[in-house]
């Protein structure tokens, strides 16, 4: 693990894995720490991923002032990494609610971002709403797996204000592709690298639609929203809807992929991702031209 200070003295960490141009990596929860981002499936063969550890998180340290978890106060802290890796412009990658940062961060520093890659992303910071039918109806792509039946009532529950926390835990198998060893093991690691209290301070005022959603619409640099087929948290058609809101965006559907579509088709997943960030940072688009799904 490697260090830089920021704005407020905090010491914040990263760890580096791999060869090539470095990709700046966020992770999400919120406020979870790099650990479950692994090397995004292989991603490391094709580039340099520098995966930040959030304040408060993994080797990050805890600031002083509580309030400094708030997502937009976090964005001083990704531009205290690009300072010390001494990047004029980044790419940048995050995954699920570290896609707000991601997203606030572009928004107040356009001209530092060369590719923005948004992986299964929130909306919280664009103000999309995603209707109960929308989950509900991507939860039912479901139907033929044997533990639907639980967690689809659970889910019910939930989306109809009456979810507990055995609720929350019944509907775990919906975040995969496939609900296997390997996707049980990876969501019994989560609360041990998530900051709850952080977390709980994440949202709180952090977010003004309206003037992210019209910054966005300005950004010049090329932009990835990569959706799972089946992710019941982040599903295709609120993703779409992001995709609108950025000038030079490509919407690509991962077939079967949960929320975390590296571990259920790596191969899938690095080709679309590294082929993304090889591209020209940016392009005018062709006329007629059609956001690609793959």
């Amino acid at each position: 693990m490697s260090a830089f200070t920021a704005y407020d003295g905090t010491e914040l960490s990263f760890d580096a894995c791999g060869e090539g141009s470095p990709v700046v990596c966020l992770p999400g929860g919120p406020m979870q720490d790099c650990v479950y981002l692994g090397n995004l499936g292989g991603l490391s063969e094709h580039r340099r991923l520098i995966m930040m550890d959030p304040r408060g998180t993994g080797g990050s340290a805890t600031p002083e002032d509580p309030s400094s978890y708030r997502c937009d106060r976090l964005v001083d802290d990704v531009e205290a990494l690009r300072e010390h890796l001494g990047l004029d412009r980044m790419d940048l990658l995050a995954h699920s609610g570290g896609t707000n940062l991601a997203i606030l961060y572009a928004q107040r520093h356009p001209d530092r971002v060369a590719r923005l890659a948004l992986i299964t992303p929130s909306v919280y910071a664009v103000g999309i709403e995603i209707a109960p039918e929308v989950r509900t109806a991507t939860a039912r792509l479901r139907h033929d797996e044997p533990w639907f039946p639980e967690a689809f009532a659970a889910l019910e529950a939930i989306v109809g204000g009456n979810g507990d926390a055995d609720a929350f835990r019944a509907i775990a198998p919906f975040w995969y592709g496939r609900w296997d060893e390997a996707a049980r093991a990876h969501r019994a690691a989560e609360d041990a690298h998530k900051n709850h209290e952080a977390a709980a301070r994440h949202l709180d005022g952090a977010f003004a639609p309206d003037e992210t959603r019209a910054a966005l619409g300005r950004l010049a640099c090329s932009v990835l929203v990569l959706a799972g087929e089946v992710d019941l948290n982040s599903p295709p058609p609120a993703m779409a809807a992001l995709a609108d809101l950025f000038p030079h965006a490509e919407l690509v559907v991962q077939p079967g992929a949960g929320h975390f579509p590296w571990l259920d088709d790596a191969d899938r997943f690095v080709a679309t991702t590294a082929a993304f960030l090889g591209r020209p940072a940016f392009r005018e688009p062709l006329a007629g031209e059609l956001r690609p799904t793959v």
